[in-house]
C-alpha cells in the first residue's frame, strides 16, 4: 500500500516530526510493507456487484495488525468510572479511576465501570487502522483519541483510512479519507481537541 494523503489536525504530523520522527518513519514502513493486492480476496454477494473480487476488510486489518506488533505497537486499555449525574461527571472527569469510583460512591451514586481501548500504542502515540464502518471512525477521532488525550496517555492520534479509491473496491459501509477529512474541517480548526494525523491509504 501506499500513502495518498495526508493531514494534520492540531499540528498532530507536526509533533510527531519533532518529537516522534522514529515512529512516523515506522507507521510510513508499514503502510508500505501491506501487500493489497494480497488482500483482494472477498468475493461480493452484494446485489450490485455480486461475484465481483473485493479488498477484504479483515484481511487488511490482519496484515496491518502483524506488521505494526512485529514493531512493538501494541493494545492500550484506560479505564474509568460514570455515573448519571451530570454535575458529579463535570467535576470527576480529569481524575484518576479510582478517584471518580470514590467521588461517585460517597455521593451516594452507583458507580459503572467503562474503558477506552484502542488497538495500537507506542511512546504516547496512539494508532487505529480503521476499514470498517464509518461510525467507527468518528469514535476513533472524536472519542476515542480524545478520551486519551485528555487523560495524559497519548500526545497525539493517527487514523489510517482508504482512499475513496481503494474503499470503492470494497464492500459497502467502510468509511473513506475524503468524507473523514471533511467532517474534521467542517467542526472547525480546534475539534477535536486533540492533535491528529489522518492518513489516506490507497493500493
Amino acid at each position: 500500500m501506499k500513502i495518498a494523503q495526508v493531514y494534520s489536525h492540531l499540528n498532530g504530523l507536526e509533533y510527531l516530526l519533532v518529537h516522534r520522527k522514529r515512529l512516523w518513519t515506522e507507521i510510513q514502513t508499514v503502510i508500505r510493507g501491506v501487500d493489497a493486492a494480497a488482500c483482494k480476496t472477498k468475493v461480493s454477494e452484494e446485489k450490485t456487484m455480486r461475484g465481483r473480487l473485493l479488498f477484504s476488510p479483515t484481511a487488511m486489518n490482519a496484515e496491518f495488525k502483524r506488521l505494526l506488533h512485529d514493531k512493538s505497537w501494541m493494545e492500550s486499555r484506560v479505564g474509568y468510572w460514570v455515573t448519571r449525574d451530570e454535575k458529579l461527571i463535570r467535576k470527576i472527569v480529569a481524575k484518576t479511576a479510582e478517584e471518580q469510583k470514590a467521588e461517585i460512591e460517597s455521593a451516594g451514586l452507583t458507580p459503572i465501570y467503562s474503558y477506552n481501548q484502542t488497538d495500537f500504542v507506542k511512546h504516547r502515540v496512539a494508532l487505529e487502522v480503521q476499514f470498517g464502518k464509518y461510525s467507527f471512525v468518528a469514535y476513533d477521532l472524536f472519542v476515542k483519541h480524545l478520551a486519551f488525550y485528555i487523560g495524559d496517555q497519548i500526545d497525539v492520534g493517527v487514523e489510517i483510512l482508504p482512499m475513496k479509491s481503494l474503499q470503492s473496491e470494497m464492500s459497502s459501509g467502510p468509511a473513506y479519507y475524503e468524507g473523514e477529512l471533511f467532517n474534521v474541517i467542517r467542526n472547525g480548526r480546534g475539534v477535536p481537541a486533540v492533535p491528529l494525523v489522518v492518513i489516506g491509504v490507497e493500493a
